[in-house]
This record gives structure tokens, sequence and C-alpha cells, in this order.
């Protein structure tokens, strides 16, 4: 993380809020990747959840040297091997786990939480996805949050939210990540600023709706301006993920659509990048 104290506040933090109460990575020891959908209480997607679609849509942006990141270095690629010289092609990168778009498992926030290769198939493939629309109030208020009258909104016009859906964020903020400076937004005060997730439509959705999980098409659930993180120890701590740095999310509908997570099951991943999909 690259703002003053970003770490030690996420470590204090979760060592208060979350620490003492999170032991589902004992709970989840033993059992198979197939039965951790279940172990959490997140329904199984039915057989016409995960049937072929008639359209399909990437949400991922290209992972490229140079990718505006929260913290760290961004990418970086050099090439090793080329066709002409050494008869086939191979790069080697270097880059933080949270590049470009990519999956925040609970282990990223929450000590002994579920790292990359616990999170079950099921979680992954043929699972509901929904949009909510803020684009509006972006263009007003680059700070600003999903609140949980636009959930109210959402489901007046479209009807409930799916249980284990993902519930994605459009803020139209993608046009921004060619240009770090604009993607990240440091305003005068030396913080980030642009939208997110408000925690009380996190915990509704928890509490509520049994979700897999939330993605954004921003740099983080937070919103920018966030110093104690409160959506990521909400979520995270509940067990379920959060997706980051989408895109295309208004080029799919805003209800009917099914997701699938590439995710690679890193050795120890506190998340990752992954290719993520729509399709209805």
């Amino acid at each position: 993380m690259c703002l003053a104290r970003t770490v030690e506040t996420v470590r204090d933090r979760a060592a208060v809020e979350v620490g003492p109460r999170i032991t589902r990575r004992r709970l989840l020891a033993g059992l198979g990747a197939a039965g951790a959908a279940a172990a959490v209480g997140l329904p199984l997607p039915s057989a016409a959840a995960t049937r072929a679609r008639g359209r399909v849509r990437d949400l991922t942006h290209v992972f490229r040297a140079g990718f505006p990141v929260y913290g760290f270095d961004p990418p970086a690629r050099q090439t090793l091997v080329t066709v002409p010289e050494d008869g086939f092609y191979s790069q080697q990168w270097t880059f933080h786990e949270h590049t470009a778009t990519h999956m925040d498992a609970p282990g990223h926030f929450v000590e002994g939480g579920r790292l990359s290769p616990e999170i079950s198939p099921r979680e992954l493939v043929g699972v509901p996805l929904v949009v909510i629309d803020i684009s509006a109030r972006v263009a007003e208020n680059p700070d600003a949050l999903v609140r949980r009258k636009d959930l109210a909104a959402f489901e007046r016009e479209h009807g409930p939210i799916p249980e284990g859906a993902i519930v994605c964020m459009y803020s139209g903020w993608e046009t921004r990540a060619g240009d770090p400076d604009a993607y990240r937004n440091v305003g005068d005060d030396g913080l980030f600023h642009f939208p997110g997730f408000g925690l009380p439509a996190v915990e509704w959705l928890l509490e509520n709706r049994a979700i897999t999980g939330i993605g954004v098409d921003t740099l983080s659930l937070d919103n920018g301006p966030s110093q104690t993180f409160d959506v990521h120890l909400a979520l995270l701590g509940a067990d379920r993920y959060g997706l980051e740095n989408l895109r295309n999310l208004s080029r799919i509908p805003p209800t009917g659509a099914t997701a699938y997570v590439g995710l690679i099951p890193w050795e120890e991943g506190s998340g990752g990048p992954c290719r993520v999909i729509a399709t209805w």
C-alpha cells in the first residue's frame, strides 16, 4: 500500500475488529474445495446458471506494464527469449498480487482467512452477476459510495438481488485506467479520491442476500479516501471475496448475467490477477 501508514492501519484494525472472531480457516481445513461454498452458506449454481449463454463480455483489463496500482510497484516485464533469436518467445513479469483486474481473497485482510487455493470452483463458475450503476453521482462526486438506497432502488426496478451473486459497482472510472495519476486521483489532502462501496450497503447484502462477493471498476472496494478499510474488513471478514479493477460493466445487463472468474490458485495467495467473463 502506498499511502502513509496504510499497512499499519490495516494490521491494527484487523487485530481489533476481525482477528478474534475469524476461525473459518480452521473450519474449512480438511474440507474439499467442492465443499467450501456449502461450508460458508453459499448456494450452488443451478444447471441453468452454468448453461452456455448467448452473449459474452470480458470484464478484464489487459494486464500491462505500468498498470496503476494501489500500492507497491507497478507491474514490469522483460523479454527473455524471442522467436527469431531463440526459436520461441517468453517474458518474465514482476508484479504485486493485487494488480490489474484481480481478486481480494479473505486472507488478504483476515489472519487465517481463506487464500486463493481455497476459493472453491463453485464460487467462481456460473455465479449470478448484477451491476449497480452510480456513474451519474460519480460525475459530481468522485468519492461517491454505493448506498443502501441504491440497492433498494435496484431491486424495485429489477427484482431481488439473487442469493450467491457478485454485486458490482459501475462508476465509469475504468475510462481513467490508461492514466495512473487520473485513476489514483490523489487530492491536495494526499488521499486517493475514487468511488467504492459504502459499509451499510455491504452489511445489508451480507445479512440479506448471502452474496458471493462484490466487484468495483476502481482500485479498491472501499472508496479512495478511506483510511479504515471498513468494507474490506466486513466483506473479507465474512469469508466472501472482492473483485477490483473490473471493466465493461456498462456493457452487460444490470441483472441476468453470469460470471466466470478465472483465478489462478496461487500458493498462499492473498488473491491475485484473474480474468472475469460475463455471459447472458
